[in-house]
């Protein structure tokens, strides 16, 4: 049995969720630590907003919702959604490369079994384009 090619606008949407998903997760944590770790709720709620960085987050992830709609009306969640997590990988490179995080064997080897996952996915059959819902 022969794999459904990807089309260009489905694989566009996945590697833009993963962008997207990318920016919500650094920005969130950029956000957050700009508050000090002993700040009340109502200084934590005060710093948040008053912080570039969270907004940016909200941005992205706005973005993200109307990509994934739009993914999700083409092609199967259970083929999309696992694809998506290679933003654990993008994640963890510009934690450990701009945010200076540890970098352990054991998260290492986590990213690489996702990634051998989201390869094993990217192979099986899905359908892709208009799907009519039943």
């Amino acid at each position: 049995m022969t794999r459904p090619k990807i089309p260009k606008a489905i694989t566009a949407g996945l590697i833009l969720a993963i962008l997207l998903d990318t920016i919500v997760q650094i920005s969130w944590k950029l956000a957050v630590s700009e508050i000090p770790n002993n700040a009340s709720v109502p200084a934590v709620v005060m710093g948040a907003f008053s912080g570039l960085f969270f907004y940016v987050a909200l941005l992205a992830f706005a973005a993200q919702f109307f990509n994934w709609m739009h993914i999700l009306a083409h092609t199967d969640v259970s083929f999309a959604l696992p694809i998506t997590a290679c933003s654990y990988i993008t994640v963890l490179a510009i934690s450990r490369h701009s945010l200076n995080e540890a970098l352990s064997l054991t998260k290492v080897l986590g990213v690489a079994m996702i990634l051998l996952g989201v390869i094993f996915i990217s192979r099986t059959s899905h359908q892709t384009g208009y799907v009519n819902p039943p």
